[in-house]
């Protein structure tokens, strides 16, 4: 009896089948011992943090600094000018900060008649560690000339770029202590942080200057001496009486004789002014120990951080994550080169067409970022998110596009941007890691939300932080520095107002935030950041604010759909028209209302936290629509305003 054909296909394929076992087994083995799978796995299921007091609720420490938190990197280096001193006799010659010359503008005409300014950009022109340090002290010397006082602020707003760094290097050095504000901050509250901080000097561009600042001066009384970081002169036509306009260039000509003003750890270094979800800036107070802090905790992460690698610096260097981040690039002899989201990549929107983008040229092997922006890079082998949690979804992503580890950071501006980092070889998601070695997490429980150290599987409650990185308070405002707290050991702490699970290996989770609950009118809570961070899940999402009213007994949503697949869907519909024409089709909101629902229902969101109504918004959220900060955290003040009419109209009013 002859065999059956799909026996003899079998047969066929055995030596093929056997050829591909011996290969893996052969090759798997090298593979496994020389890349150290084997440690790496161990490493990553191994546990991170434990309780230092046996209970659920903590606190948590890495179990790498389990006795006591570490305070700074180097020893004796306990402040910024130190460090960046010490950097300067260690790598002296080596490439430090490095900015792209700029040959040529061009206009480029677009398909649509519109017409694009676009750059022709050079190599990278590099100044060497010595170079920026007799820049800082002149720079320094030279705002002392103009009057400045040890111990007296000086403000900065500016964009992210060499400039920026060397301005905020002398002031660390010269004991300015330094104000700073997002550049995309608005006028008003620019001019509000100026009047509060009452400073006299301040840094800015000659850009920002004539198109943010002009309008506003009058208001800003104490102001008398403004330095522009460009080489262009700038006009002093149409600005107030006894206001002094300086280039950079000439302030450093008067700094001829540098001296020092030796600040102390416990010296105030930076008033951070955070853009704020709500309400007006709050302006966080810095000392030199709580950023050296901060900072090792940070680095601590970040193995084999050193002169081999590469930073691209194009995030707001007002941010905390990226002002820590060059700091400590520099204290570790790594070179910075400065981009922008504009010059990015080789398709950003300033680089003309068939040139080279910022990360192309200068081959970075580190970059932070935060969600929602393009991220591209050529040899990157570590990324760090920080700002708002990745999704799963999204940080498996980008891991496999950019086969790299993408870290997830979780910290504040009150807390030097330090609280919980995930190691390079734990490949979980949706995670933010355990805490870093300067500090340490609690939970704290939250009754009203529902949030307890005693639920299961994982304890949740609101996250504390504490330790040397813990801030000052804000700047002149008593009444917001009620979440701040000193405990019977005297150590600091700041109650976040997250809401996060402690899973058995350490590892914090973010799962909700209590300023995003909202009662409904049947008596239910509703998570708005939970619901929003479980349908960004969504593939036609690119972002949703959930929006709830107490008087109401159901939750809405808008949303910045997706232009690719949303406009595809329209095609196979039969809708036709621009996208704002599609975004406001009834039938594409209930294509993306459906899917809401269908994600919304697979993740088991209860039925009463599902939105019922969408609205569609054509236009994306950036820091620069003034509806999301510059970590792209929602302003739900502003979101609730710009949309009111359309809230009203899912609400059923006319």
């Amino acid at each position: 009896m002859g065999l059956h054909q799909s026996e003899l296909h079998s047969l066929l394929l055995l030596p093929l089948h056997l050829v591909v076992w011996l290969y893996s087994l052969l090759s798997f083995l090298p593979w496994y011992y020389f890349t150290g799978a084997g440690e790496k796995r161990t490493r990553a299921t191994r546990v991170k943090a434990r309780s230092t007091s046996g209970r659920t609720e903590g606190p948590y420490r890495c179990v790498d600094r389990f006795q006591s938190l570490a305070t700074e990197d180097f020893p004796g280096k306990d402040t910024l000018d130190k460090l960046f001193q010490q950097a300067v006799q260690r790598f002296g010659d080596s490439d430090c900060l490095g900015t792209r010359e700029v040959l040529s503008e061009e206009n480029e005409p677009q398909p649509s008649g519109k017409v694009f300014k676009k750059l022709i950009l050079g190599e990278y022109c590099w100044l060497s560690y010595q170079q920026v340090d007799s820049v800082v002290s002149y720079m320094g010397s030279g705002l002392a000339a103009l009057g400045q006082q040890s111990k007296s602020m000086v403000a900065i707003f500016c964009e992210t770029r060499a400039e920026w760094m060397i301005s905020a290097q002398a002031c660390f050095r010269y004991n300015f202590p330094l104000v700073t504000f997002y550049a995309t901050l608005g006028e008003e509250a620019v001019a509000f942080g100026l009047n509060e901080t009452g400073v006299t000097h301040l840094i800015t561009s000659t850009e920002l200057l004539e198109t943010k600042l002009k309008g506003v001066l009058s208001q800003i009384p104490k102001l008398k001496h403004i330095i522009s970081v460009d080489q262009r002169r700038v006009s002093t036509e149409g600005y107030p009486p006894g206001l002094a306009i300086h280039s950079m260039a000439s302030v450093q000509e008067l700094g001829s004789q540098p001296d020092n003003c030796d600040p102390q750890p416990s010296d105030l270094a930076v008033v951070m002014y955070t853009s704020g979800s709500t309400g007006r800036p709050k302006g966080v107070m810095v000392i030199h120990s709580n950023l050296t802090a901060g900072m090792t905790g940070q680095c601590e992460r970040i193995p084999g951080l050193g002169p081999k690698d590469t930073y691209i610096a194009y995030l707001p260097l007002a941010h905390v994550l990226e002002m820590t981040a060059e700091i400590s690039c520099m204290a570790y002899g790594c070179p910075i080169g400065y981009s922008s989201p504009q010059t990015l990549s080789d398709q950003s929107t300033k680089i003309k067409r068939g040139s080279r983008g910022d990360s192309s040229v200068l081959k970075p092997t580190l970059m932070a970022a935060v969600p929602v922006r393009r991220l591209l890079g050529g040899r990157v082998r570590l990324m760090l998110s920080g700002g708002a949690p990745l999704s799963s979804a999204t940080q498996r992503f980008m891991n496999i596009c950019f086969c790299c580890p993408v870290g997830q950071g979780y910290g504040l501006t009150e807390t030097c941007g330090a609280g919980t980092i995930t190691e390079v070889a734990d490949n979980s998601t949706g995670r933010v890691g355990a805490p870093v070695i300067c500090c340490e997490v609690r939970l704290r429980d939250w009754l009203e939300g529902g949030y307890t150290n005693q639920d299961k599987p994982h304890p949740r409650g609101e996250i504390l932080i504490g330790g040397p990185n813990i801030t000052m308070g804000y700047y002149r405002n008593e009444s917001n520095c009620q979440d701040y707290f000193v405990d019977e050991k005297g150590q600091r702490w700041f109650c976040t107002g997250d809401i996060g699970e402690i899973h058995p290996d350490g590892c914090l989770q973010i799962v909700d935030r209590k300023k995003d609950l909202v009662k409904l009118q049947a008596g239910e809570y509703v998570s708005l950041g939970k619901v929003e961070a479980a349908l960004k899940n969504c593939s036609l999402i690119d972002n949703i604010c959930a929006y709830a009213n107490s008087e109401q007994n159901y939750v809405i949503s808008v949303v910045v759909p997706n232009q690719k697949m949303l406009t595809e869907l329209a095609r196979q519909r039969g809708v036709k028209g621009s996208w704002e024409e599609v975004c406001t089709h009834p039938a594409m909101e209930e294509v993306v209302l459906k899917e809401i629902k269908e994600v919304a229902t697979s993740i088991k969101l209860q039925r009463f936290e599902i939105p019922v109504k969408v609205h569609l918004s054509p236009e994306p959220w950036t820091p620069e629509t003034g509806l999301v900060t510059d970590a792209f955290k929602l302003k739900r003040k502003e979101l609730k305003n710009h949309y009111l009419q359309h809230i009203e109209r899912m609400y059923g009013r006319p």
